[in-house]
């Protein structure tokens, strides 16, 4: 578990100017640690070429700006999620230009569910909505969560879509995880902070700009194992998130319209150039469904040493760490909430909320909407 002295470390380089994000993590990676950094910092500026605003921040960094991101940091339901801890997510973890840091809202757990990220136009048309509310509750209901940026048109309501069903979804801001963009969708968020989780590479504080939104776009891409852009613009913003997915190596797939709607013409040169033109969810799936496996077998591996759980489905409960069977005995056999479970269990969220990720995987508990689970 990080210290308090590394965590204010890293809210102190997070803030630095002057360092990009390939440069924070070659630098963590040389000392070793964020709070080595500022003890070393004099021994860094040369290899790291710190300009004077650097150093200036690094020798007298704001203490009420730090403080506030610490009492942030303090209320229930928030942390940082750093590249060098092992809960940072697996899949942003391979693209080349990584966030060093996440500021997460909610269930940072959901962040290692095999997601497919639905994007498209902010003046969708009805026809347009209507396909991303449908999407993401099939893709959803198969077990998917639905990723999108939070913005108006197609995000909201692939987002929105994914809550009513009690599927989960991730959004990823432009903005500092306490600045809602667009501000109609405060109560969008409230709910997504709720059952699902709200993540951001910039600190608290932070406003819109034009330039973050492609820097948000590359994690929608990475954090996701494809990308469907269901209605967009030859210049809209979607398609930097399309093109970000192919070249992070994901897979990229795009709805046909109308040859007389323009929201459509963005999606027609995405298939022109090698997207793969999907009319149904099923179709989706199919192409992901071995991907979202070897995910799968990666957070098994990754809770395995945590939770000491033997997770051999024929070997039964009987053989697996106590603690799961106690939460199969807790579960009960009707629908029960997280919150519910975590009083008859006496376990956290966050470690009752892995501990149901391995479960669904071993095929013992299904999520039956609403933050609810249930055995099967």
């Amino acid at each position: 578990m990080r210290s308090d002295a590394e965590t204010l470390a890293w809210l102190t380089l997070l803030r630095a100017p002057g360092i990009g994000s390939s440069s924070l993590r070659a630098l963590i990676l040389r000392a070793g640690s964020a709070e080595s950094v500022l003890q070393q910092r004099e021994r860094w500026r040369e290899e790291f070429r710190f300009g004077e605003d650097t150093l200036a921040w690094l020798r007298k960094p704001d203490p009420q700006r730090l403080a506030a991101d610490q009492e942030w940091l303090a209320r229930e339901g928030r942390q940082l999620l750093t590249f060098d801890a092992d809960d940072y997510p697996a899949l942003l973890r391979e693209i080349g230009a990584a966030p060093p840091g996440l500021f997460v809202v909610g269930d940072a757990a959901l962040l290692w569910l095999p997601q497919v990220a639905i994007v498209g136009a902010r003046s969708a048309t009805a026809g347009g909505l209507a396909n991303a509310r449908s999407f993401a509750q099939h893709l959803g209901a198969a077990g998917f969560a639905i990723t999108s940026g939070l913005a108006d048109g197609v995000d909201g309501a692939a987002h929105a879509a994914a809550l009513d069903g009690g599927y989960a979804t991730i959004a990823v801001m432009g903005t500092g995880p306490d600045r809602i963009y667009p501000r109609k969708h405060r109560a969008l968020a409230a709910r997504i902070a709720e059952s699902g989780v709200l993540v951001s590479e910039f600190p608290p504080g932070v406003e819109a700009r034009p330039d973050h939104f492609p820097r948000r776009n590359r994690l929608i891409a990475g954090l996701s194992l494809g990308v469907l852009v269901v209605e967009a613009s030859i210049q809209s913003g979607s398609l930097i998130t399309a093109r970000l997915a192919g070249d992070q190596g994901r897979e990229v797939f795009a709805l046909p319209g109308s040859i007389h709607n323009p929201l459509a013409r963005g999606c027609h040169q995405l298939i022109r150039q090698g997207a793969r033109l999907v009319e149904t969810s099923d179709e989706i799936v199919a192409e992901l469904a071995p991907l979202a496996q070897a995910l799968g077998e990666r957070l098994r591996e990754r809770l395995q040493p945590v939770a000491a759980a033997t997770t051999v489905a024929a070997a039964g409960v009987a053989q697996r760490d106590p603690e799961y069977a106690a939460v199969l005995a807790a579960l009960g056999h009707d629908p029960v909430s997280l919150d519910e479970l975590a009083v008859r269990s006496g376990l956290g969220v966050a470690t009752l909320s892995s501990m149901l990720l391995v479960l669904e995987l071993d095929g013992e508990v299904s999520s039956v909407g609403g933050g609810r689970y249930q055995r099967i």
